[in-house]
């Protein structure tokens, strides 16, 4: 008996320790015709490689930026920053609005049609949709 509370004791005390990981969602306006995408597919926009839909970013010291681009684009910020900086210098594209954070860009996508961002599951609401869940 005592090594089973002890177990939960310490399931406890790790479930605390453990910082909770978000859900990383790519939205668009619920006015897009597009339903899904597959990871390459949002990556080509956030990548400039694709110009039909205009991505929003999240800021750059935002830890949700960081793991959207590992999870989606196979990138760290220092990659997918020097490629966004290779473009714009060529002029092959312009850098990605930055919104303040998930509800700043929930906010931007849903008064663009062609907008596409990233924000965490539980900013989801009605003035969205999701079309990629970010394993």
């Amino acid at each position: 008996m005592h090594n089973i509370s002890l177990s939960f004791v310490l399931a406890a005390i790790l479930g605390i320790a453990l910082p909770a990981r978000a859900e990383l969602v790519v939205v668009v306006n619920p006015k897009a015709p597009v339903a899904s995408m597959t990871k390459d597919e949002v990556a080509q926009y956030f990548l400039g490689k694709s110009t039909a839909l205009v991505p929003i970013d999240q800021p750059e010291s935002a830890s949700i930026r960081a793991e959207f681009y590992k999870k989606v684009a196979d990138k760290d910020l220092s990659q997918a920053k020097a490629l966004w900086s290779k473009l714009v210098f060529t002029g092959k594209a312009t850098m990605p609005r930055e919104a303040g954070n998930s509800d700043d860009v929930k906010k931007a996508v849903a008064a663009n049609p062609k907008a596409i961002g990233y924000i965490d599951r539980s900013a989801v609401d009605g003035s969205v949709k999701v079309i990629y869940t970010a394993p």
